[in-house]
Order: structure tokens, then C-alpha cells, then sequence
């Protein structure tokens, strides 16, 4: 790149002849330029715009850079204000070097000793004027109370006493620049640096800012002004002209009286605690975020619309697959609860099975019965038999049981009674038939009770009906089943002194992985051979348990993609809207806010998109369910997993923390000056 060529020395005593020389300036320099040089890219060239400026600043002058277009001027006050930083050179400002300083570090000074008035005003579109007032002094940790009063009593020095709760768009141009004075002295405002201040506004609005600007400067305060007007530059007491980058020009006024007066401090006893002004800046952004959601309703609608979905199917399908366990767990129970079944016949595999299969008798259950362990024993002897009412004639299957059969399979009945002592003792001919029985030989007959059928050729009396088993795990659901006393069947009808099986129902308080071990050692000991097997109810149950859990997993593996492509959402829409409120970034940087601060607002605004979609979805898994539940009755049911509902809702806010994350970092590490030109 060829540098641009320095202004002849010529021009410069030309311009300089013009101006009133007047006093020497104060003693202390605020602001010292070292050879500062400005480029940019441009593709693959790169552009000066600040040739080796060299330039000193004092306590309380005001000053005007002047310049056409393109001169360099913006630039150098960007870098005055450290809103961006020099290529080459170097700058301090209180005799700190500015090369040096982190992005927090040039945050600080811009919070503690800076004031900005832009030509565009820059104010944050959906606060009052009071909160924008405001804005500078959160970051700088001033007590809330101390500041709201502040900001009340800025507003109402500059005429806006009445309009400290419109918002910008309720405000006049001129109005808006003076919230914008008004924000630049929150903190202080050692340094005001304002560019252009009066090019958006008409003639008696500019006055009324210079008019500011001179009362700010007789304060103490020291004035920066950019402008390209030289009328407007005559009434600052000292001119810095620019012209392609390099200074042709820096003369005094003829009314060149820098005050040595300084503006009083703001800050100081007014600030909160480290931890307090923390939790403060915070709330600052939550607010923010509210409102940005607010503004943009149906954009944060269809941000949530991937969370919604996702919770919602992670819930509901956790609550199905919740019901269809417990409803697979009460087919189960129909059979008993906590039950151990001891079978005839040699375990599978077993040579001797074929040959061996009498080897139970009634004293082996007693045996098992008097164990401290079990409650109740029922023997069971099976047999298939013609069964004829009437006219009616159907194959049967006839179960022979002991007394305490109802207890330990947990069958209940629905008409009549059960067998008693004395039934088994008697060998009565009693019988209980279960709905399937009563639906083949009384389907015309309400109550069956005391009705005689044939079985085979033994008559029985019905004293009892079962209530109907759905479950699937009893006996074929479509097979009418008779009951009898086992020692009725075994002598009238199988003429055995063998029993197929009993069942034992275990006390809740032992494990059953103990009783059957306890159980298998007994008649083990009792028949001096393993001639049976043993069906541990819980060990089904387990089984159950694991299985429908792996396939609830499973299915809400495939919903737990939803929510990272929800997540995905969350992360795109958040990227649009870091660009769409650039502008804002830079205003919130350019009053002091740190690189956390404006991290966390974005941070905060996505997590509770997530919070919020994350709601939204329990409560449409809730209004799903309740319609399951209706549809399907007593027959299935949805319930809800407190575990799985508190995992959905961390799930949500962990979500908007990680797809959150991007965004919110690529918005803090953003330029100031590049923000601040984007609108």
C-alpha cells in the first residue's frame, strides 16, 4: 500500500495563521497519541486511515475534531474512547498505556471515566429513558436506589422531567440526545466524547446540545467533539483538524479558557459489593431478556417449538411406558404377588424327566406351608374333562386347589364363596367357575350359584364365580376352567396321590430370592433329589421390569433427538438474533459492559427459552396423557415419572446453556466499534 502524502507545512501554517494562539495549556495531560496509525482490510489490500498521529488532551478542554468525510475523524475518537484500539503506535489515557489493557480493562475505563453521545442517539429501544440513563451505572455496581434518583435528577436537569418513563419512540430527536447527554454523565462522565452530536437534529434542538455541552465543559467535564461543521467546531476553544488521516491543523480559539475545575466524583459511596452488583447485572439481563422475548413473540415461539416437542415426547413416552409396566406388573399379580410356584417333574434338560414326572404330593406344600416364611400354601392338581349343563356340553379344565387358592393368585370373586377347611377335608363336590365357564353354561343365567353340572360323570355344585381374568397369565382365556378341592380331583376324578404343583405366597418382609433358596433346600432334603422346579414370581417380574424399561429408553432415545435438534433451533434463532441486536452489544460495551455481561444476557435469554419451552412440554405431555387415559380407560393408563418430568426440566435448562453458549460468547467477543455501526 503507498501511505497517503503528509500535508505540506505550508497548509498547516496557513490554517494555523487564521487562529488566535493563545495560553499555554494545563499541566495535565489526559490523553497522549504516540505515532497512532489506523488500517484496516480490504480483501487482500489494506487501508490507512490514521497516519502517525501524535496528540495530547488536557484536563478540561474542549475540544472539536474536524474533518470532511472520510478524514479520519470517527476513528480517532474511537480510539480516544478506547472503542477500538490503534494498528501501530501508542495511546495512554491517565498514564496507563491503552496497548496493554484486556477487553475488560478498556470496559472499565470507558464505565468509569467515559461518556458517549452518538449522532444516532443509540438508546435501547424497549426501556424508559430513566432505565437508559441508568444502563452505565448497573455495570459499575451503583446502588439501585441511588442511581434510579440519579438518573430521575439527570433527566429533569435537561428538561426531561416528565418524560422519564417514555420510551425513545415516544421521544423527540432532540429529547432522545439529551437521555443520551444524560446516560454519558451517569457515572461521572470525566471525558464526554460525542459524535456529531447536533447532525440528527434541527437548528434550535443542536443549540440547545451545545448549550449542554458548554455547562458540562465550565463543570470540569472534558468535551470531545467530532463534527465536519467549522461553525460548530469555532465554539469549542481548540480545533484538531484532519484531512486524510494525518492532522493538518491543531489551534486554539480565541476563547480558549480550559477550566481547571473537575466534575465531582459520582461512584464511590454508592457503590454495591462485589457480589451484590453481580447478582444485580444479572437481574439486568434477565429483564432484558424478557423483553427481548417479549418484542419477538412469535420468532421465541417457534424457538420453543423443538423444546416443547421434545419434553413432551420424553414425558409422555416415560408415562407409557410407566403404564404399560405397571399394567403388565398387575397381570402378574393376578397370579400373586410375591409367589413361588414349585412344579412336578425334573428341571429341562434333565434325562430322568421324561420317566419321573409323579414326585409332589400334597405333605410336600404342607411341608413348605409351615415354613415361618410363607403365609399360605395351595396345592394344585390339573386334569381336561367333558363338562355338560343341560344341553350344554364343552371340554373344561379342571383345576384341583387348596383353600387359600384365592389368596395366593390374588383372584377375587365376583359371585358366591371359596372353598373352605372343611371342603378339602370332605372332598366336597363344591366347584367355582371362572367367566369364561359361566359365559359357556349360564349365559342365559344371572347367578349361577347352587346351578349342577357334570364333570365327566362326577356332578359338582356351583358355589362360587371368578371375577373375570384379563391378564393373560392364568389359564387359556377362552377355556372354561372349573375349580374343586384338589383332594376331590385327585381322588374322583385323576385317582392320583400326586399333585402337578403348588404355589406359596411369601411374606413382603423376606426376600424371595432367599425363601426360594430356602424352599429348594426343603424338598431337596425331603425327596433326596432335585425331581422339581421352582418359578420365582419376582424373578418374572424383574425380567418385566428390565424389559419394558430398555424399550421405554429406547423410544425415548429417539425423543431425546428432538430436543437436540430443538437445541439446534435454540442456537440458530439465537445466532439471528445476536445480529439482529448488534447495535445494542455495542451501546451496552460502549457504556462499560463487560465481555461476562453481555454473555450472560444472551446466556440467560436462551436458557429461559429453554425453561420456558421445557414448561410448556410437561404440560402438553400432561394434556396427552389425560387424553390416553380417557381413551383407553381402565384397561391402560399413562403415569407420570416425577423423576422423568425433574430430568426433562433439567434437560431443557441444560440445553439452553449448551446451544446457548455459542451465541452468547459470539456476542461478547464482538468488536465495539463494529457493533456500534451496524444498525
Amino acid at each position: 500500500m503507498t501511505p497517503q502524502p503528509s500535508p505540506q507545512p505550508s497548509e498547516r501554517s496557513l490554517i494555523a495563521d487564521k487562529k488566535s494562539q493563545v495560553a499555554t495549556p494545563p499541566t495535565k495531560p489526559i490523553m497522549q497519541l504516540s505515532g497512532i496509525i489506523r488500517e484496516f482490510a480490504a480483501g487482500e489490500q489494506t487501508i490507512r486511515v490514521l497516519h502517525d498521529i501524535d496528540l495530547t488532551i488536557y484536563q478540561g478542554e474542549m475540544v472539536a475534531i474536524i474533518g470532511q468525510s472520510g478524514s479520519g475523524k470517527s476513528t480517532l475518537m474511537n480510539i480516544l474512547g478506547c472503542l477500538d484500539q490503534a494498528t501501530a503506535g501508542d495511546y495512554k489515557i491517565y498514564g496507563q498505556s491503552a496497548n496493554k489493557l484486556d477487553a475488560d480493562e478498556l470496559a472499565e475505563l470507558r464505565r468509569e471515566h467515559f461518556g458517549f453521545i452518538f449522532q444516532r442517539y443509540h438508546l435501547l429501544g424497549d426501556i424508559s429513558a430513566r432505565d437508559n440513563v441508568a444502563v452505565p451505572a448497573v455495570y459499575a455496581g451503583m446502588d439501585t436506589s441511588a442511581r434510579m434518583t440519579r438518573a430521575e435528577a439527570l433527566l429533569t436537569d435537561l428538561g426531561l422531567g416528565n418524560k422519564v418513563d417514555n420510551r425513545p419512540n415516544q421521544l423527540s430527536g432532540g429529547q432522545q440526545q439529551r437521555v443520551s447527554v444524560a446516560r454519558a454523565l451517569m457515572n461521572g462522565g470525566d471525558v464526554i466524547l460525542a459524535d456529531e452530536p447536533t447532525g440528527a437534529l434541527d437548528s434550535k434542538s443542536g443549540d440547545d446540545v451545545m448549550e449542554i455541552l458548554h455547562d458540562l465543559n465550565a463543570q470540569g467535564h472534558t468535551i470531545i467533539m467530532v463534527t465536519h461543521d467549522p461553525h460548530l467546531a469555532e465554539q469549542a476553544e481548540r480545533v484538531i483538524e484532519l484531512k486524510d488521516g494525518h492532522i493538518i491543523a491543531d489551534y486554539k480559539t480565541e476563547h480558549y479558557q480550559p477550566t481547571t475545575q473537575q466534575p465531582a466524583p459520582i461512584l464511590g459511596s454508592h457503590r454495591k459489593s462485589a457480589l451484590a452488583s453481580f447478582l444485580d447485572r444479572l437481574l439486568e439481563a434477565f429483564k432484558m431478556s424478557l423483553l427481548a422475548m417479549r418484542a419477538h413473540k412469535m420468532r421465541t415461539l417457534l424457538t420453543m417449538l423443538g423444546i416443547i416437542i421434545g419434553i413432551a415426547a420424553v414425558v409422555s413416552i416415560v408415562g407409557l411406558g410407566q403404564g404399560s409396566q405397571q399394567q403388565i406388573l398387575a397381570n402378574i399379580s393376578s397370579l400373586g404377588t410375591n409367589t413361588i410356584t414349585v412344579n412336578d417333574g425334573y428341571p429341562r434338560g434333565d434325562p430322568r424327566r421324561r420317566y419321573n414326572d409323579d414326585n409332589l404330593t400334597p405333605e410336600d406344600a404342607q411341608a413348605v406351608g409351615n415354613q415361618p416364611y410363607v403365609i399360605s400354601v395351595s396345592p394344585q392338581v390339573n386334569s381336561t374333562s367333558s363338562v355338560r349343563y343341560r344341553s350344554v356340553q364343552e371340554d373344561a379344565t379342571v383345576n384341583g386347589i387348596g383353600e387359600d387358592y384365592l389368596q395366593v393368585t390374588g383372584e377375587t370373586l365376583v359371585q358366591g364363596q371359596g372353598f373352605d377347611a372343611q371342603s378339602i377335608s370332605l372332598r366336597s363336590q363344591d366347584i367355582i367357575i371362572d367367566d369364561n365357564a359361566k359365559q359357556a353354561f349360564f349365559a342365559d343365567i344371572d347367578n349361577p350359584i347352587g346351578e349342577v353340572i357334570l364333570i365327566g360323570s362326577v356332578p359338582g355344585r356351583v358355589i362360587g364365580v371368578l371375577a373375570e381374568n384379563d391378564g393373560g397369565f392364568g389359564p387359556d382365556i377362552t377355556t372354561p376352567t372349573i375349580y374343586m378341592p384338589y383332594t376331590t380331583v385327585m381322588s374322583r376324578i385323576t385317582g392320583g396321590a400326586y399333585i402337578n404343583r403348588f404355589v406359596a405366597l411369601l411374606d413382603d418382609s423376606v426376600s424371595s430370592s432367599v425363601a426360594e433358596s430356602a424352599i429348594y433346600e426343603l424338598i431337596e432334603g425331603r425327596h433326596g433329589k432335585a425331581d422339581f422346579q421352582i418359578i420365582n414370581s419376582d424373578s418374572i417380574r424383574q425380567t418385566i421390569e428390565a424389559t419394558t424399561g430398555t424399550m421405554t429408553l429406547l423410544i425415548s432415545s429417539v425423543a431425546v433427538i428432538s430436543l437436540i435438534v430443538g437445541g439446534i433451533g435454540v442456537m440458530n434463532i439465537m445466532l439471528v438474533s445476536v445480529t439482529e441486536r448488534t447495535n445494542e452489544i455495542g451501546v451496552r460495551m460502549a457504556v462499560g459492559a463487560r465481555q461476562s455481561d453481555i454473555m450472560q444476557q444472551f446466556l440467560i435469554e436462551a436458557v429461559l427459552v429453554c425453561i420456558l419451552g421445557g414448561l410448556l412440554g410437561i404440560g402438553l405431555a400432561f394434556a396427552i396423557g389425560e387424553l390416553i387415559n380417557r381413551i383407553g380407560g381402565d384397561s391402560f393408563k399413562v403415569i407420570y415419572s416425577p423423576t422423568s418430568i425433574i430430568a426433562a426440566f433439567v434437560c431443557s435448562t441444560l440445553i439452553g446453556i449448551v446451544f446457548g453458549f455459542l451465541p452468547a460468547r459470539n456476542a461478547a467477543k464482538l468488536d465495539p466499534v463494529d457493533a456500534l455501526s451496524r444498525d
